[in-house]
């Protein structure tokens, strides 16, 4: 699955009636404590957009993430995991 398959993109307001123009999509942003943070208060949290991940520091949580594709996500996983 590609990201532009999973993401509603659209014409940015910005761009009035030109052909060519940027698009945008909304990220969902349903962040939650990962389960490996355990029992902390200050954590990574995780949403799981229809195309990857993304991660934030919750100590900061405006502060912006880092979104991640589906094959980078599972890469960083499976090599975590296996450490």
């Amino acid at each position: 699955m590609s990201t532009t398959e999973s993401l509603d993109f659209f014409k940015s307001s910005y761009s009035s009636d030109r052909v060519n123009c940027v698009e945008v999509a909304h990220i969902p942003t349903n962040f939650r404590k990962s389960s490996y943070s355990g029992d902390r208060a200050e954590c990574v949290e995780v949403a799981e957009p229809p195309c990857g991940a993304a991660i934030r520091d919750s100590k900061h949580p405006t502060a912006g993430h880092l979104p991640f594709p589906s094959t980078e996500w599972t890469g960083f996983l499976t090599a975590a995991l296996t450490r």
